[in-house]
């Protein structure tokens, strides 16, 4: 939800503590020695973390047991069939479980209120089968000290359904299927991917029809066409249950229930697993920086008062997002919390999480306007929430230690130090953070700049600009980029013509000729230079030609934006395919010479007249011709190191497009002589609008 600017960079190393460095939270200073000034700030943290952990290890049996809560709160069924139900609310007097199972008699089943503010009601199996039908509707009906009677839907409930037909509002089910039917996983998770090529899907836009898409299809259609594509993680939005469609997946209210919208747990399930046969990771994209503000079929006011899950009053709103924002320093909300985690790891067999709103988690002001200038002075003091920072610094330590392949990706824009960095040297402990800067570049260059006042430098400093060794996801669009307001890359470039000239029937027009050939240009650049890991958004590799909008009172309700017309890449007809296609070829070729997990590359060249970046990575050379019209036939580049090479990839084949004025099977060999600060040359002819990777003859 994130988007705006990142900064910082200087050294830094990820891993677990290192011999000789201290174990009070400041190892993270020896790699960073720009921390010096802040290095009680990061023991004060650090030693917070610990002392959390050290109350779940005396109270709870340590954060392994801590994170199992589904197995105490909401419902669980013994091998007798006996069902117990439990729920935290302690502003509750009394508590009631009443559903289809009793008539919804308000007053027939009564629970029981310990002295932590736990509901517990125990309901013996009839006839040895489960008192209350699978799939039927339940309630927590609760008295608040006022006399009050509320009801609920179940804070842990795993299964909610809605009938726009009758009410926006929720109803919660019993999700109990017999063991028949419930889905049996086939396939072992993947390893977790050296290289991490992420295609960031959601699944009811992900049918060119008018209507939302479901887990089968998803399964069925996009699953094959993102192994095609060559990406090896999936990042799946909108799986958490959410009040509102148009939300994008962002005002959850059932944090266990995966969306009805798209069929049933089993169905996702079956998703998943077919992934992990396919050896693509799936991350699930997860909503802890806020909830839903629904009181009827959310958590807002679960037991009658403002502060259950959530901070009272103003501290516990977010005053843009018009959400709930939730107590990290709550014993039971970390329970929640981290339990919601380890349930979506063991439930679903997701792979990790792509944490959304980390910035408005990390800071009291939530990142609302606040530019972050890249001074570490912004990252430490007041305006920190500690509260936050322990929470994601126990969830990491928690996931990884309990799932040494799983993932986690952090959305923040403020470029705090140390967010991927192992707690044991005082970091939070992300696996990645995404390069929200980058995005904004390039849209900030197709709108404001015309081509020959593209500033080369500026463009390799902002893909090169991040935290060494804390490992960065690169992306030119997300679904930020893609929302109704904004346009897609290519309907910048192209824009009215998309619609009349995209067919290989018509004139192949000097508009779509340059889209085509910077959409292409700027993936590979931002693939090969800007980080350790590449995301795209679902149908952008292809340069989708719409907007994205979901249905809504401002749109009559409409899905013709709510949908990803993959349809448009099947037509032989159409150029989509070739975009498509070149994206295919570009992440194979990532997956064969793995650029995104070596060292970051070395830029040779960057000549503001020409419009020319060299540089090479993973052994690979890689040059682009950003001049608008002129090509330069013989351009001499530097190589490190000598040998014959061939072209591995290039933006101009015809199967991509283009003009096809580079010979595939040229052989470049290299001249023993200096040249841009590397040990030899080689000349190569660099048509205008074109880029081309060489790698040595030997590695084909």
């Amino acid at each position: 939800m994130d988007s705006t600017n990142e900064n910082s960079s200087n050294s830094i190393a990820n891993g677990g503590a290192a011999d000789g460095l201290p174990n009070d939270g400041t190892g993270v200073i020896q790699l960073d020695p720009w921390l010096e000034p802040f290095k009680d700030s990061l023991k004060e943290r650090y030693s917070k973390v610990q002392k959390w952990m050290n109350v779940i290890n005396e109270t709870e049996g340590g954060l392994e047991k801590f994170s199992r809560g589904t197995e105490k709160f909401g419902f669980n069924v013994d091998k007798s069939n006996n069902i117990t139900y439990r729920e935290w609310a302690p502003n509750a007097t009394q508590a009631f479980l009443i559903g289809d199972f009793n008539g919804w008699d308000r007053d027939s089943y009564p629970m029981k209120k310990d002295s932590f503010g736990v509901f517990e009601l125990t309901i013996p199996a009839k006839d040895g089968k489960p008192a209350i039908e699978h799939n039927s509707k339940i309630k927590i009906s609760m008295i608040t000290p006022s006399g009050e009677r509320i009801d609920r839907i179940p804070a842990w409930i795993k299964y909610v359904t809605q009938d726009l037909a009758v009410s926006p509002m929720y109803d919660a089910r019993f999700w109990n299927p017999p063991e028949s039917e419930r889905y049996v996983f086939k396939h072992p998770r993947p390893k977790k991917p050296e290289s991490a090529r992420v295609y960031e899907a959601h699944v009811g836009i992900s049918s060119p029809e008018l209507r939302v898409s479901t887990y089968k299809e998803f399964t069925k259609n996009m699953l094959p066409r993102i192994k095609h594509l060559g990406y090896n993680i999936i990042q799946l939005m909108a799986i958490m249950e959410h009040a509102y469609y148009a939300s994008f997946g962002y005002q959850i209210n059932s944090f266990f229930a995966a969306s009805s919208r798209y069929g049933t747990p089993d169905e996702l399930k079956e998703l998943i697993d077919t992934a992990h046969g396919m050896g693509i990771t799936v991350l699930l994209d997860v909503v802890h920086s806020h909830a839903s503000k629904n009181v009827l079929d959310g958590l807002n006011e679960f037991d009658g008062s403002d502060a259950c899950y959530f901070h009272a009053g103003p501290k516990g709103r977010h005053e843009l997002w018009d959400s709930r924002l939730f107590n990290y320093e709550s014993h039971e909300v970390l329970r929640f919390l981290l339990s919601n985690l380890r349930f979506w790891m063991d439930e679903y067999h997701f792979d990790g999480f792509r944490f959304d709103g980390v910035t408005s988690m990390l800071y009291t002001h939530h990142g609302i306007g606040t530019g972050f200038s890249g001074g570490y002075h912004e990252y430490f003091g007041p305006s920190v929430d500690d509260g936050g920072i322990i929470y994601l610094m126990l969830a990491n330590e928690m996931l990884h230690s309990l799932y040494p392949e799983m993932i986690t990706i952090a959305e923040d824009v403020s470029g705090m130090p140390a967010l991927c960095v192992a707690l044991s040297l005082g970091g939070v402990g992300f696996d990645y953070r995404l390069a929200m800067a980058i995005p904004d570049m390039w849209i900030k260059l197709l709108k404001e700049k015309k081509d020959d006042e593209w500033d080369i430098s500026n463009i390799a400093h902002t893909l090169t600009n991040r935290r060494h060794g804390e490992k960065t996801i690169a992306y030119c669009e997300s679904h930020d980029q893609a929302l109704v307001g904004d346009k897609s890359i290519m309907m910048h470039l192209c824009d009215a013509q998309m619609y009349t000239n995209m067919s290989t029937l018509t004139e192949f027009t000097p508009v779509i000729e340059r889209g085509m050939a910077l959409h292409k240009m700027i993936r590979l650049l931002t693939h090969a230079l800007g980080g350790e890991g590449y995301l795209n958004f679902q149908g952008n590799e292809f340069g989708h030609p719409e907007w994205l909008d979901f249905p809504r009172a401002g749109n009559d309700n409409s899905f013709w934006y709510a949908r990803r017309q993959t349809n448009l890449t099947e037509d032989p007809l159409l150029r989509y395919r070739f975009l498509n296609e070149f994206d295919a070829g570009m992440n194979n070729a990532e997956a064969k010479y793995g650029w995104l997990h070596s060292e970051q590359a070395y830029i040779s060249l960057k000549n503001e007249s020409d419009k020319v970046i060299v540089f090479e990575r993973a052994g690979l050379v890689f040059a682009f011709n950003f001049h608008h019209s002129q090509s330069f036939p013989d351009y001499r580049i530097g190589i490190e190191q000598a040998g014959t090479y061939r072209v591995i990839l290039n933006t101009d084949l015809k199967d991509y497009g283009g003009f096809e004025r580079i010979d595939s099977g040229t052989r470049f060999f290299t001249t023993d002589l200096p040249w841009n600060g590397r040990k030899n040359f080689t000349q190569v002819y660099l048509p205008t609008r074109t880029a081309v990777v060489l790698a040595l003859e030997s590695t084909l």
